[in-house]
């Protein structure tokens, strides 16, 4: 049982290693549209207009 118990621990730290690197975000990908402006299409009727 202990010999699994190396391998195991070493994978799971890998991939805690790797979740955390892949969660960052580099601040320039961001988008730069504010989210409280209503998109052009909200508020209509849809099937009405355009």
């Amino acid at each position: 049982m202990n010999v699994l118990k190396k391998p195991f621990l070493a994978a799971l730290l890998v991939v805690a290693l790797a979740a955390l690197f892949a969660g960052c975000v580099d601040p320039k990908t961001d988008s730069t549209i504010p989210w409280s402006r209503p998109a052009d299409w909200e508020g209509r009727i849809p099937g009405m207009g355009q």
